[in-house]
């Protein structure tokens, strides 16, 4: 065992250690409302409420098991695409925001949670938050060190070289998944600088939101320079872990958060409660969800066959 697997052991054990308390607050929160205990959380219903926290205990135990996976010997054993789906779309969630997390204490976002997601509770503690963020991130930092150790153990020729060393000709036109994933980075950059286009409710616009939008538009931006570098196979003394990576991780979070928000934003569209709203347009913003999922889908896709080609070339 090199320093490399020694360093993503100790993460993997970490995230999912640091992950564990969140998935405590998250149960603790179904039976305290069904308990009648714990207030539920603003525009939702008991019913809501349960679905919601039920969806994030089982998002959370799945993110526990794939951390364990990273570093297990039965790891190396579980059929490759599903550990590879969850992976995806826990770092996808968890590190193009880890910059978010660390500042976020520092924002005056008490309003943000429901315009990021609804997961909020409704009336978190100081010391449940401050867990609840250090599961956060810690879990992304842990995913951050142990996949690519992982992945280098159970892929190695996926990374190897270089994108020039592939002896088939590039395609000449972009990916469309490509096209896709700049507009709607270009639409959110719009909104993070202050663009009202789009905005139905200027006022549940916060610091957070913006920053936010700024963080998932500059990541769509990444994945789509990254899917088109390891498409044509340019510029061809560039490593290929390197569009290899933020390709991974800017398609994972297209997928993984508009994949979040496009449920919850339906539901406010057919719901409509009078307690919660979205800033942006609810039709729009399902518009971009929907196509920020297809296109990050299809960027997994495109590097699933870029590995391959790699590994057979």
């Amino acid at each position: 065992m090199d320093r490399w697997d020694r360093a993503g052991r100790v993460a993997a054990y970490g995230a999912a250690l640091a992950l564990t308390p969140y998935l405590l607050i998250k149960v603790s929160w179904v039976v305290g409302s069904l308990l009648g205990l714990l207030p539920v959380g603003a525009g939702f219903g008991k019913a809501e409420w349960v679905v919601l926290n039920s969806a994030t205990i089982g998002m959370a135990g799945i993110g526990i098991a794939v951390a364990l996976a990273l570093v297990r010997p039965w790891g190396m054993r579980i059929p490759a695409a599903p550990l590879a789906f969850c992976a995806w779309v826990g770092t996808g969630f968890l590190v193009p925001v880890l910059p978010y997390a660390v500042l976020s204490s520092l924002l005056s976002s008490e309003d943000g949670n429901s315009s990021s997601g609804g997961d909020a509770g409704p009336s978190m503690p100081v010391w449940e938050a401050a867990l609840v963020q250090i599961g956060f991130v810690g879990m992304g930092l842990g995913l951050a060190i142990a996949l690519p150790t992982y992945l280098r153990r159970r892929w190695p020729e996926a990374f190897a070289g270089r994108l020039g060393d592939r002896g088939e000709g590039s395609p000449s036109a972009l990916p469309w998944m490509t096209v896709v994933g700049a507009a709607v980075g270009l639409i959110w950059l719009y909104w993070a600088v202050g663009g009202t286009a789009g905005v139905a409710h200027r006022g549940e616009r916060d610091l957070a939101w913006h920053v936010l939008s700024g963080v998932f538009g500059l990541w769509a931006f990444v994945a789509s320079v990254a899917i088109w570098a390891a498409v044509r196979g340019r510029p061809a003394r560039v490593p290929r872990w390197g569009p290899m990576v933020f390709g991974w991780l800017g398609s994972g979070s297209l997928f993984a958060w508009s994949g979040w928000k496009l449920p919850f934003t339906l539901y406010l569209a057919v719901a409509q409660p009078a307690d919660a709203a979205l800033p942006e347009n609810l039709a729009l913003a399902a518009v971009l969800h929907l196509a920020a999922v297809g296109a990050g889908a299809s960027m997994l896709r495109t590097l699933v066959h870029t590995r391959l080609v790699s590994s057979n070339s």
